[in-house]
């Protein structure tokens, strides 16, 4: 037998190239882990004190990989910005507000944007970090105004419906009225603990948040039946 025959014969098989399916399905992966890790280490530690380290071994992900999904650490903080508000926005999109009464839908939005703070207590902390900032991350986001501009519209379509029916009254800013809403939410969930022993209650309690979901609900929905003037 020749020696090159020999040769091929010793030769170990060689490993199959990764599918790209597989590939993909490995690189959108690792980027969902890191964005959950800092999103995390941003909301507990503000921007300044948050670490890529601290990140990148949350997510059980190399830095070298962090660095080449995201960039830098300024630019990992916009792409969670830009992730949170996606995220609260798909989820009042799946509302499918339009196919319900005036009073329906915005009983709809006022509590799923509670329970949307409520299940998410990074969210209030990392839009707390943004507002120390003074929004400079967010001023650089060209997605945000696209993002908001629906749901303002969405909101203004409720409450033309309702005014039509003779349900709701008709000089309702949609803006002033959805930072209202979120205002019932975001305060009491990122104040829940010091509200708690100030007044001596677990605002925490399923009783206590049960009620207040009620009332927010109430507030906003006694200010819209409430005719100018009355």
């Amino acid at each position: 037998m020749s020696d090159t025959s020999s040769s091929a014969a010793a030769e170990p098989p060689r490993s199959k190239p990764e599918p790209a399916a597989k590939r993909t399905r490995n690189s959108a992966k690792t980027k969902a882990s890191i964005l959950s890790a800092a999103r995390v280490e941003f909301a507990d530690r503000g921007f300044e004190g948050a670490r890529v380290d601290a990140i990148a071994e949350r997510a059980g992900a190399n830095k070298r990989l962090l660095y080449h999904y995201f960039g830098n650490k300024e630019d990992l903080y916009r792409a969670v910005l830009l992730d949170a508000y996606q995220e609260i926005r798909k989820g009042e999109r799946a509302l499918s507000l339009d196919q319900y009464d005036p009073i329906q839908a915005m009983d709809r939005l006022v509590r799923f944007t509670f329970r949307h703070f409520l299940a998410n207590p990074w969210f209030p902390r990392l839009l707390g970090t943004e507002n120390i900032e003074n929004a400079r991350f967010l001023k650089t986001l060209p997605d945000i105004k696209a993002l908001h501009s629906p749901l303002v519209g969405q909101i203004a379509e409720i409450i033309a419906r309702g005014s039509e029916a003779n349900t709701f009254r008709r000089d309702v800013d949609p803006v002033q009225l959805y930072i209202s809403v979120a205002a019932l939410g975001f305060f009491y969930v990122s104040n829940t603990a010091t509200l708690s022993v100030i007044f001596e209650r677990d605002l925490s309690s399923v009783a206590m948040v049960q009620e207040r979901e009620a009332h927010a609900v109430q507030m906003v929905l006694d200010y819209l039946k409430t005719k100018p003037g009355a």
